[in-house]
């Protein structure tokens, strides 16, 4: 199990999340968003993309390839001026807090207004807090020296979003990369085959769980054929024939590369595993026995790491506990995105006849379109 774990999140003003209307996720191993289409599931996903980029000193650039601030602010700059973000890591005896507060400038962009690290230890009569001098356009959290600070933008550093659905001819899943791109794997799995190689030379016992999964799914594939040229290497495999042809990763159907991507990404190595992983809509073009395995593969990586997976499946939430499920909906009074997390006491009796997936389609725990 993972020391430091992140346990809880607040938005406000981000995108479909209203900031005087802010959203709560308190988190455990596994986290699963569930909602319909619109709802915010995607958003809440991004809020993590954007906190990699701002850990990264790449703020500025998030926002620039988002089109601007006023994409980025619930309904715009003339609606909201502000967007909020607090974040508590629990270690042993010590809650620690990432507070951040993001102000719309003109022309059209973002600064960080405030940033605050405080911690407590159950010891002290009083927390301890730390205010980051605000580099307007940058965290500040990247420069401080203090080693609570340091822990908490190490922790933040390793939250890693991940979406697989670009499987096209020229996705980032098909093509080729350099061999030196392998330390860990990048968020839409461009460096899929070096990061195999990495495994295959390095963690044999997670590279062969990771083929054996694969060939669940797909019977007739044996092994990966990872063989650089000129430090090269693009994904190619070999299947149960008795011939000596390599195939190429334009031979997988899409279903199929998928699931590798997120057999590699779950059930690599722990001593390498991101602190969080955040997977968006991990289901797609998946068959109902891949998701029952893509199920198991979340619960063998929850044992060193958390999980957070948006999705809209009801083969995949069935796989989990009610406690797992947090509900994402589209409040129509206030035209914002609300969380609502599920409790096994408030549903036991339904539970007794229902699986959670009827329970959604009956709309009794919400996150129905209707």
């Amino acid at each position: 199990m993972i020391k430091i774990k992140l346990k809880e999140v607040s938005i406000g003003g981000y995108k479909s999340i209203a900031y005087d209307k802010p959203i709560t996720l308190k988190l455990g191993d596994v986290n699963i968003l569930l909602g319909a289409n619109g709802a915010g599931k995607s958003n809440i996903v991004s809020f993590f993309q954007m906190l990699s980029f701002m850990m990264s000193k790449k703020f500025g650039l998030y926002v620039a390839s988002n089109g601007d601030a006023d994409t980025l602010l619930h309904y715009g700059s003339k609606n909201t001026q502000s967007i909020s973000g607090n974040l508590k890591f629990s270690f042993k005896d010590s809650i620690d807090t990432y507070e951040f507060l993001l102000r719309h400038v003109v022309p059209n962009k973002l600064i960080f207004l405030e940033e605050k690290v405080f911690w407590y230890r159950q010891n002290a009569n009083s927390p301890f807090t730390a205010n980051l001098i605000p580099l307007y356009h940058e965290s500040a959290i990247t420069e401080n020296k203090n080693n609570v600070v340091r822990s908490i933008f190490r922790m933040l550093d390793f939250c890693k979003v991940y979406q697989f659905h670009d499987t096209s001819k020229e996705g980032p899943l098909r093509t080729g990369c350099p061999v030196e791109t392998s330390n860990y794997l990048q968020a839409y799995g461009n460096n899929l085959p070096s990061f195999l190689l990495l495994l295959k030379e390095n963690y044999r016992d997670s590279y062969n769980k990771i083929v054996f999964y694969i060939h669940n799914i797909a019977p007739q594939f044996k092994d990966f054929y990872l063989e650089p040229i000129n430090n090269y290497i693009s994904l190619r495999w070999i299947d149960n024939s008795a011939t000596d042809y390599v195939f190429n990763a334009y031979q997988l159907s899409d279903g199929t590369l998928r699931f590798i991507a997120l057999a590699t990404l779950l059930l690599q190595p722990k001593e390498i595993m991101p602190n969080v992983i955040i997977i968006d809509e991990p289901e797609l073009g998946l068959h109902p026995s891949a998701i029952a395995q893509l199920a198991e593969m979340i619960k063998e990586a929850s044992r060193h790491t958390q999980i957070i997976v948006a999705t809209q499946s009801k083969d995949l939430v069935d796989n989990f506990d009610i406690e797992n499920i947090s509900v994402v909906e589209m409040d129509k009074e206030t035209q914002s995105t609300s969380v609502k997390q599920l409790t096994e006491e408030e549903y036991k009796h339904w539970l007794e006849e229902y699986m959670i997936s009827e329970l959604w389609d009956k709309n009794v725990i919400g996150g129905n379109p209707l």
